[in-house]
């Protein structure tokens, strides 16, 4: 129906009660965001006052359930190129909690998260700093929180919290930072500004915010810090409404299409906006994923061209090398160019942990299950709250299945499972696994669930949605576990 008539408010309310009943407020919340945009452009009216009150009682309510790590490898650690963060003792570590949004606007709620997703991104680029990814300070969205109860949960030393308030064309972002150890208020200020000016402001607060947990802190570390995704402020607006959506689903076609939308119009914006081009190629590989390409050789064409875009514009950006590069070997089957550019976005941030779950990833597609453990291993250690677990337990689950340990690869995958039951990667792994270690009647239950979330899935189309494997003993392996799986020919 919102596709025919985006100004159907029945229609957007009936989404909101969805994404509330499931627990996801947010996604609650920017469907509320879509409705009265679509509103305000098209009839020149605010929603009703029924649409309105279900968005308000929305913000009351808080955000329960915190997703762990899933069960020991008990792997040793191998010789590495790259160092798998850790914190030392004598290491400053930091969480971001979300910042309230002061605005009178609810649909600036995403302007306030999407402000402290660049702060955690710019204090993640200082290389003596353990910062903890957003994905995990943000499961604290909403709740009545206690400082040193933050602390102990996400290991860290140091809290930011704050507020961003937008009227107008006018912002002000207030930030404070705490002593997790005594509750101490070590800092605090408040910048105000235009908002043509957002990432001056952003730039303030992340060298404030280092300057007073180390005065040691090098100032060409500070100007790296300062590096701006994107001049575009509109551009900028459409990359964080992308993400918003993108964030809520793995499985969700409906939303994997709308996040794509939105990060085209980020780069019809801003032609040079390198990360808004790895976002829009990561939703071309989660549709290929999930066995949704209709049109499988141009949109495989058309993502390689956007991934490829992202590397080339963000070379220094370790997001868009990250994501880009992911898809280079995913979708294009490019696992050195992979490797190369998951490589460098780990030099370039150390603390960025959905660069090494990725890396986790290509590693296990490489051969190199135990350093691909390991890996994952470090980004659950970034953010051990993070909503996208799931997918590191994913790449855990692939990484012991390339190494024959298929208890091992079955466990990790229902981890994965058990937080998105129809997450087509995670239902692979297990039932191939589950039919090698000879349990067949478990593997053909997990198959049941495979095909009925992707009935077109066949052994003879089944190289369509593979991991490039690098070592044809894994590939064949898998493809011989699903067969006895029941997967059909």
């Amino acid at each position: 129906m919102l596709a025919s008539d985006p100004t159907a408010e029945a229609a957007h309310r009936a989404l909101i009660r969805i994404h509330a009943h499931r627990g996801h407020e947010n996604a609650a919340l920017r469907q509320f965001e879509l409705c009265r945009t679509a509103l305000k452009k098209q009839l020149d009216a605010e929603p009703e006052a029924q649409t309105s009150s279900l968005a308000a009682s929305l913000q009351s309510r808080e955000r329960t359930g915190h997703q762990r790590p899933g069960p020991s490898s008990g792997i040793a650690a191998p010789a590495q190129v790259l160092a798998v963060p850790t914190r030392h003792e004598d290491q400053p570590s930091i969480a971001v909690l979300p910042f309230q949004n002061l605005s009178d606007d609810i649909e600036q709620e995403y302007f306030a998260d999407g402000m402290v997703e660049d702060i955690v991104t710019a204090l993640a680029h200082f290389r003596h700093l353990f910062v903890v990814a957003r994905n995990s300070s943000f499961t604290y969205k909403g709740r009545s929180i206690d400082i040193k109860q933050v602390g102990r949960e996400l290991g860290v030393r140091y809290v930011v919290e704050g507020s961003v308030r937008r009227a107008g064309d006018r912002l002000r972002i207030a930030g404070q930072l705490i002593d997790t150890s005594t509750g101490a208020y070590l800092w605090a200020d408040r910048f105000d500004g235009t908002l043509a000016k957002v990432f001056d402001l952003q730039d303030q607060v992340a060298s404030s915010i280092v300057g007073a947990i180390t005065p040691k802190v090098e100032e060409a570390e500070i100007e790296r810090a300062k590096r701006k995704p994107t001049e575009s402020l509109d551009a900028y607006d459409y990359y964080l409404r992308g993400l918003a959506v993108f964030d809520r689903t793995v499985n969700d076609q409906a939303a994997i299409d709308e996040a794509l939308r939105l990060f085209m119009a980020a780069i019809a914006r801003d032609p040079e906006f390198a990360a808004a081009y790895a976002r829009a190629a990561r939703c071309y590989a989660t549709r290929k994923s999930n066995g949704w390409m209709v049109d499988r050789a141009g949109e495989v064409a058309e993502a390689v061209r956007l991934a490829r875009r992202a590397v080339e514009l963000g070379r220094d950006d370790a997001i868009a090398l990250s994501h880009g590069g992911y898809v280079l070997g995913y979708v294009g089957g490019e696992l050195k160019n992979s490797a190369v550019c998951i490589d460098r976005a780990l030099v370039l941030n150390p603390n960025l942990a959905a660069a090494w779950g990725l890396s986790s990833w290509v590693r296990a597609c490489f051969g190199e299950p135990d350093r691909a453990v390991e890996h994952a291993v470090g980004a659950m250690r970034l953010s051990p709250l993070d909503p996208r677990l799931f997918a590191w337990q994913f790449c855990t689950g692939l990484a012991h299945f390339c190494a024959g340990r298929y208890d091992d690869a079955v466990e990790w995958a229902e981890s994965s499972l058990r937080s998105q039951p129809n997450y087509a990667s995670a239902m692979r792994v297990a039932a191939a696994g589950h039919a090698l270690a000879g349990r067949l009647l478990e593997a053909q239950q997990i198959m049941a669930r495979l095909c009925a979330f992707d009935p077109l899935l066949r052994l003879s189309n089944l190289a369509e949605v593979l991991p490039p494997f690098y070592r044809p003993d894994d590939r064949s392996r898998y493809i011989e576990g699903l067969r006895k799986a029941g997967l059909p020919d």
